[in-house]
C-alpha cells in the first residue's frame, strides 16, 4: 500500500487545523437539549463526542484527542478527509452556482457526472435520475418498478421480493423491503406494504437455495413487480456476505418472470468490496441500481438512481408517462461537482490496489480474534473488516476500547466492523484492527 497523504493533501490540512468552530459547554448543552441524534432517544442517554475537525483518516475531538477513522463517516469518505481535489471542486463550483432547481433547468455538473456513471456502471444502464440521499434512491427505484409493471399493463404487480437480512433505509418504502424480523424497523411491521422474502442468501449457493429462489418468484410472479437485493454484501442488516452466483439466479428468475432486478449498491458501490460495483463479482447488470454514500467522496448528500432504456422508455410511454418524482436539492450543483471529482479520482487512482491492500492486513490482524471469547465469526471482504459477536454489544463498552486504541468504529447490535477510506496507511489499518479486537475482548468478558 502507499502512503496515504500527498503534499498537498498535508499543507492543506495543516492550514486548515486553526479554522474549526470552537466548542463550547453552551453548544454541548444546546445539543443535548435541541439536536435529535440519530438511533437514540430524546434528549439522548449517550453524550455523543463533539468533532471540530477532519483530515487525511483522522477526526479531532474536541478535548484534543485524534482517531482513525475506521468507519469513513458511515462508509462515504472514500478518500478522506479535506482532499484538496475534492475540496477545490466544490470551490470552483461556488464561483458559479451553489445551487438551482433542475425542474425545467439543467447544468452542466449534473450533465457530466450522469454520462460518467453511466460510463461506470454495469452495462445497460443509460439513464441517472438523481436523487438527495439513498434511501431516498430506494424510494425512487421503487416507484420505477410499480409505474413500469402499470405501463406494461400488469397494474397487478405491485410487490417486490427480496431477502432476509437485507437493509435498504429507513423512509417508508425502503423499511418495506428491508427485513421486518429482529430489525429497528419492526415496530412498523403492520403498517408498511407486505413484500415477498426469501430466506437470507448463502455463503455458498445451493441447489436447495436456488429452488427456494425460483419457487417464491413462480409462486408469486403475478404480484411482483422486481426482485431488489443488496449485491453480494448485506450492509447495516448484518454485514453478512454471500455468493455472487446468487445474483446470476436472481438475474435468470426476473427474465422468466418478467420482473426488474434492482441492486441496491449505496453501500458497495465504487470500490467497497474490491470490484467497482459488487454487481460486477457476478457478472450481472440490473435493470435499476441504486448509489449512493460514497458518491460524492463523503462531501455531501447525493444519490442517483441508473436504469435501463427499457425501464426509461416503458415508464416513458405508460399512461402516465412522466416519473412523478423531483426533489428539491435534486442534481444539486455543488454535490454534482464533488461527485464528478470522486469518481474521478477513482478512475485516474490506485483504489483497486488500496482496497486490496486494506483487505488484506485486516485479514492478517483481525483473524486472531476468533479465538478470543464471545466472539462468532471473523471475515473480511474488500475493504470491509467485521467481527462478529454471539451476543449484542453494549456500545458504549466497546467504542471506548477502541477509542483507547486512538480509533472510531460505530457498533451496533451483535457486530464490530470497519469500512475506513481508501487513503488509509498500513500503520492506520494496523491500529484500526486493533481497536475492533479491543472492542471484541472489552465486550466478549
Amino acid at each position: 500500500m502507499t502512503d496515504a497523504l500527498t503534499d498537498a493533501q498535508t499543507d492543506a490540512q495543516t492550514d486548515a487545523q486553526t479554522d474549526a468552530l470552537p466548542w463550547t459547554p453552551e453548544l454541548a448543552a444546546a445539543d443535548r437539549d435541541k439536536v435529535w441524534h440519530p438511533y437514540a432517544p430524546m434528549p439522548s442517554v449517550v453524550e455523543p463526542f463533539p468533532v471540530v475537525g477532519a483530515d487525511g483518516v483522522r477526526i479531532r475531538l474536541a478535548d484534543g484527542r485524534e482517531l482513525v477513522d475506521g468507519m469513513a463517516s458511515w462508509w462515504s469518505a472514500i478518500h478522506g478527509y479535506r482532499h484538496p481535489v475534492l475540496d477545490q471542486a466544490v470551490r470552483d463550483q461556488l464561483d458559479s452556482m451553489a445551487h438551482v432547481m433542475f425542474g425545467g433547468l439543467t447544468h452542466a455538473p449534473a450533465v457530466r457526472l450522469a454520462e460518467r456513471l453511466t460510463a461506470m456502471a454495469p452495462a445497460g444502464l443509460e439513464h441517472v435520475f438523481f436523487a438527495d440521499s439513498g434511501s431516498v434512491s430506494v424510494e425512487v427505484a421503487i416507484k420505477m418498478c410499480l409505474q413500469y409493471q402499470r405501463s406494461q399493463g400488469h397494474a397487478s404487480r405491485t410487490r417486490l421480493m427480496t431477502v432476509r437480512g437485507g437493509y435498504h433505509g429507513d423512509t417508508f418504502g425502503a423499511m418495506a423491503v428491508t427485513d421486518p424480523a429482529g430489525s429497528m424497523h419492526q415496530l412498523w411491521a403492520d403498517v408498511l406494504p407486505e413484500h415477498v422474502f426469501a430466506d437470507r442468501p448463502p455463503k455458498t449457493l445451493t441447489e436447495e437455495y436456488a429452488a427456494h429462489l425460483a419457487q417464491l418468484a413462480s409462486r408469486h410472479a403475478d404480484t411482483l413487480a422486481a426482485i431488489i437485493v443488496e449485491p453480494v454484501v448485506q450492509g447495516a442488516g448484518g454485514m453478512h456476505f454471500y455468493d455472487s452466483e446468487v445474483l446470476k439466479v436472481l438475474r435468470a428468475l426476473c427474465d422468466e418472470h418478467g420482473l426488474l432486478l434492482v441492486f441496491d449498491e449505496i453501500a458497495t458501490g465504487f470500490g467497497r468490496t474490491g470490484e467497482l460495483f459488487a454487481a460486477e463479482h457476478a457478472g450481472v447488470s440490473p435493470d435499476i441500481m441504486t448509489v449512493g454514500k460514497a458518491l460524492t467522496g463523503g462531501y455531501m448528500t447525493m444519490a442517483a438512481v441508473l436504469c435501463t432504456t427499457r425501464v426509461a422508455h416503458g415508464i416513458s410511454s405508460g399512461e402516465a408517462p412522466v416519473l412523478m418524482h423531483g426533489p428539491t436539492f435534486m442534481a444539486n450543483p455543488l454535490a454534482c461537482a464533488a461527485a464528478y471529482a470522486s469518481t474521478g479520482l477513482l478512475l485516474e487512482g490506485t483504489w483497486r490496489e488500496q482496497v486490496a491492500g486494506i483487505g488484506k492486513l485486516l485479514t492478517e490482524h483481525l483473524e486472531p480474534a476468533r479465538e478470543l471469547p464471545g466472539v462468532a465469526d471473523v471475515r473480511v471482504l474488500g475493504a470491509i473488516g467485521v467481527i462478529e459477536m454471539q451476543q449484542p454489544t453494549d456500545m458504549r463498552v466497546a467504542t471506548k476500547a477502541a477509542m483507547d486504541q486512538g480509533v472510531w468504529i460505530r457498533p451496533f447490535g451483535k457486530l464490530l466492523y470497519v469500512m475506513p477510506p481508501y487513503v488509509t496507511g498500513e500503520e492506520d489499518v494496523a491500529r484500526i484492527a486493533a481497536g475492533l479486537v479491543a472492542a471484541a475482548r472489552a465486550s466478549g468478558e
